[in-house]
C-alpha cells in the first residue's frame, strides 16, 4: 500500500525560506536612509542659524534686564552723605555717562557700613560697557582720589546707557553736581548704539532719601538746605531777627 505524499507546509518552513534580505533590498534601504538624512540636514541647516540668533537675543535681553535692575536698585537707595565730616553737600556726582554716590553696603563680601558706588561707561576689547565699581566709604577731603575696585560689567555694547537727573521741580538735566540735595529721580536711558533707538527697557529710579532728616521736618526744605550749606548766612539772619 502506497503512502500518500503530504503537501502540508509548516510556518517554520515558510519563515526559513523568506528570512533575510536580498542585495537589492539592502541597497534600496540604504538609498532611502540617505535621502531621509539629506532632507533632515537641509532642514536643520536652514533653521539652526535662526535658532542660534534667537538664543543670542534672549540671552542678551536677560543680561540687559539684570543690569538695569542692578542700576535702578543702586540709585534708589543713594544716601545723603557728605564727602567730609564737616561738609554739607552730599557726595553725588552725576553726569551723562557716569554717576557716583554713596549707599549702604550690601552683599556677602562687604562689611557693614557705607560704600561709594560709581556707574561709568568704559571701553575694553569687546567695546563699550557700563561698569559698576565700588570703594569703602570713609570721610576724606573733597579733592581726595577715590580708588575703586570690584568692577562688574552690567550692560555691554551695542547698548549704551545715559543718565538724566530731576529735582523736586521734575525738570530733567544732564548733570547733577554740587547740589544741596540728591536728585528726586534719575532717568536711565538705554539706546541701541547702531540705530540710536531708545529701548523699552529704559526706566527711572526714584531716590528714596534726597534731603537730611532735619530738613524733612522743616516747613521749607529749600530754606533748610540753604542754611545747612551757608551756616554763616543763617546766623546773620538769626541775629537780625
Amino acid at each position: 500500500m502506497k503512502r500518500r505524499r503530504s503537501w502540508r507546509i509548516s510556518w517554520s518552513d515558510l519563515w526559513r525560506d523568506e528570512a533575510g534580505f536580498t542585495l537589492l533590498e539592502v541597497l534600496l534601504a540604504t538609498l532611502l536612509m540617505a535621502v531621509i538624512l539629506g532632507a533632515l540636514a537641509t532642514v536643520t541647516a536652514q533653521w539652526l542659524p535662526n535658532w542660534n540668533r534667537g538664543i543670542t537675543r534672549v540671552q542678551r535681553a536677560e543680561r540687559l534686564a539684570i543690569g538695569m535692575e542692578r542700576v535702578l536698585a543702586d540709585l534708589s537707595v543713594a544716601e545723603m552723605v557728605p564727602m567730609s565730616g564737616d561738609g554739607k553737600r552730599p557726595l553725588f556726582e552725576g553726569g551723562e555717562l557716569s554717576v557716583t554716590f554713596v549707599r549702604t553696603a550690601v552683599g556677602p563680601s562687604t562689611r557693614p557700613g557705607l560704600e561709594i558706588i560709581r556707574l561709568i561707561e568704559k571701553g575694553d576689547a569687546q567695546g563699550l560697557a557700563l561698569v559698576r565699581e565700588r570703594a569703602p566709604f570713609h570721610p576724606m577731603p573733597p579733592d581726595a582720589q577715590i580708588r575703586f575696585s570690584d568692577q562688574v560689567v552690567l550692560i555691554r555694547s551695542p547698548m549704551r546707557v545715559t543718565f538724566d537727573y530731576a529735582g523736586p521741580d521734575q525738570v530733567w538735566q544732564p548733570k547733577w553736581r554740587d547740589q544741596l540735595q540728591l536728585p528726586a529721580m534719575v532717568r536711565v536711558t538705554v539706546r541701541d548704539a547702531g540705530t540710536g533707538q531708545v529701548l523699552a527697557v529704559s526706566s527711572a529710579a526714584i531716590v528714596h532719601v534726597n534731603a537730611p532728616a532735619e530738613c524733612a521736618r522743616a516747613k521749607n526744605t529749600i530754606t533748610c538746605l540753604t542754611a545747612r550749606a551757608n551756616p554763616t548766612t543763617a546766623d546773620k539772619k538769626d541775629e537780625q531777627l
